[in-house]
């Protein structure tokens, strides 16, 4: 099984554990539409970090740092990792996200950082 990224505006949503990785609500999802198993808001990038990005494609990887900083302080990052594992075992996990930029958002940080502590 693998960890897959998903646009949550994706109209065929991905089977697996689907795990929203934004902060905020994306606007003009209801919570049924969404078919989320889990919202992960706690390890998201902080209001501070999000605002200054802001989806700026040249800060990405100043960007890509400091939420990597942001994870490895967060005491909540280790239960996210271990929660991910665990249903890696049965099924894929799809991080959703509702950024328009599919090469320049926080779930392709989040993905990266993910497996390489489950491949450590």
């Amino acid at each position: 099984m693998e960890i897959k990224i998903e646009r949550i505006y994706e109209h065929q949503p991905t089977p697996g554990y689907r795990v929203l990785v934004d902060r905020l609500w994306p606007r003009g999802i209801s919570k049924i539409t969404a078919k989320l198993d889990d919202w992960a808001k706690e390890i998201a990038p902080s209001k501070e970090l999000r605002t200054w990005f802001n989806h700026d494609p040249e800060k990405f990887a100043k960007f890509s740092d400091r939420y990597i900083t942001e994870l490895t302080e967060n005491e909540k990052t280790s239960d996210f990792i271990s929660l991910v594992s665990e249903h890696l075992k049965n099924q894929n996990v799809i991080f959703l996200y509702g950024a328009k930029d599919v090469e320049h958002n926080q779930a392709v940080v989040l993905k990266r950082f993910v497996e390489n502590q489950l491949n450590a």
